[in-house]
């Protein structure tokens, strides 16, 4: 029985070993698998974003080099503009100083003379008029819409000739109509670019927000993961303890039965020998030749003693008590044998059991620990690449950041709105359309 048993267990334990064996396959088997796909994958998003940043950085340097012309081009319109006004006030401030308008008296009377002539000849030509009132006009408009063009204009208007002026109305107009041109093709790139800036800062914003959800929700996992081993650590510890402690008691409990049955199988054989002793003396006993009292009348008869009247065979009446008080300590030496026999079968067989099942539970415990470390590190990977993934993304971010602040001085902070521009732009050339159909009605009276 005890090998039957020794047997089956053993049998139990290697059928357990083997099913544990298949599982840690099986579940190493599927990692490896999802490892190879993420490979996999991880290599074919590689590849894609390699070729995304190319082609984004070829766009930004596109866009760097075009934005920096386009910067340039309105820088030195802008001074172009600002020299061209400084010029023409200086110029008129000069002409209208004392030491050129003396000069005029003193050196060239004549033709101070020729030009009152002229000036009081204009007085009552059309045209002059004309030129007047266009000038009334531009300057009144000038203070409607507080427009600097309109007003250096009205300026020209009255002191530059009648052809002149046509042609500057004309150069102006012209003028305007390219800056809207060039401004509608800016406000369509501005809007572009803003728009397409807007959907990166967007996309980025969110994306920066579920990569920190992510990362947030790998660290709670491998902190989780990681007080599961902790815990699993401890029980393994304590399975192990315990397996310890179970071999030393084991061990102690085998020599104290292994020495109980020694001392009965001593002690029945001690007790048989007893038993034959007793037996032989008291059957040698039973036909024993005893002294009989008779009468003797050499003897005295009433004042002896009284003797021996039968013959001595032993204790014949209390020999089947000691004999059975022999047979009776015989039979509980061999009962304490049969018993500590047993309890050291039951004992044997509990702790193999204990031994079986503790190991089998170790085992699923460290392979679980395995796999909860495996876990641990696949997470932390995950985490670190969410982190980069995380960092370069923020960069995106704050260069996009940076971008639309290099757009906004020139597409956004301009003082007015583009529909503003357009506006006053639209008024201004409806101004100068104006003056100029004054200008040809009175060329055409004139005619």
């Amino acid at each position: 029985m005890n090998a039957k048993h020794s047997f089956e267990n053993l049998g139990q334990t290697l059928a357990d070993n083997i099913e544990n064996a298949k599982t840690v396959i099986g579940r190493r088997t599927a990692f490896m698998n999802e490892r190879l796909q993420q490979k996999a994958e991880a290599e074919g998003e590689k590849a894609a974003t390699e070729a995304d940043l190319k082609a984004d950085l070829q766009y930004k340097a596109d866009q760097e080099g075009l934005c920096a012309a386009k910067q340039s081009a309105y820088d030195e319109r802008q001074k172009l503009r600002g020299d061209e006004l400084d010029a023409i006030t200086q110029a008129v401030e000069i002409l209208s100083s004392g030491d050129v308008s003396g000069a005029a008296d003193k050196h060239l009377p004549a033709m101070l003379l020729q030009m009152k002539s002229a000036v009081q000849a204009k007085a009552y030509d059309p045209l002059v008029a004309a030129q007047q009132q266009v000038a009334r006009l531009l300057s009144a408009r000038a203070d409607k819409y507080n427009s600097q063009l309109l007003s250096m204009l009205a300026m020209r208007v009255s002191a530059d000739p009648f052809k002149k002026v046509k042609k500057m109305i004309r150069e102006m107009i012209s003028k305007l109509m390219q800056e809207a041109t060039a401004e509608t093709e800016h406000h369509g790139w501005c809007q572009a670019e803003l728009g397409e800036n807007k959907i990166t800062r967007d996309t980025k914003s969110a994306a920066i927000d579920d990569l920190s959800a992510t990362l947030e929700q790998l660290n709670a996992e491998i902190a989780k993961l990681t007080e599961e081993v902790a815990d699993l650590s401890a029980d393994v510890a304590e399975l192990s303890k315990d397996r310890a402690e179970a071999t030393d008691v084991r061990e102690a409990e085998h020599a104290k039965n292994t020495a109980t049955v020694a001392d009965s199988k001593a002690a029945q054989d001690a007790v048989t020998n007893a038993l034959a002793i007793l037996s032989d003396f008291y059957a040698k006993a039973g036909q024993a030749t005893a002294l009989v009292q008779g009468v003797d009348n050499n003897l005295p008869s009433e004042d002896a003693p009284e003797t021996f009247d039968e013959k001595y065979t032993g204790m014949q009446g209390e020999s089947g008590g000691v004999l059975g008080m022999l047979e009776v300590i015989q039979s509980d030496f061999a009962r304490l044998e049969s018993e500590t026999s047993a309890a050291e079968a039951q004992a044997v067989a509990e702790y193999k059991k204990f031994m079986n099942d503790s190991e089998v539970d170790k085992a699923v415990k460290e392979t679980d620990i395995a796999h909860k470390q495996g876990l641990i590190a696949k997470k932390g990977s995950e985490a670190q690449e969410t982190k980069k993934e995380l960092k370069t993304t923020q960069e995106e971010l704050d260069a996009a950041e940076a971008y639309y602040k290099k757009l906004t001085p020139s597409c956004v902070d301009t003082g007015m709105t583009y529909a503003e521009r357009v506006a006053k732009r639209e008024e201004e050339m409806q101004s100068l359309k104006e003056a100029m159909e004054i200008l040809k009605g009175v060329e055409t009276t004139t005619i």
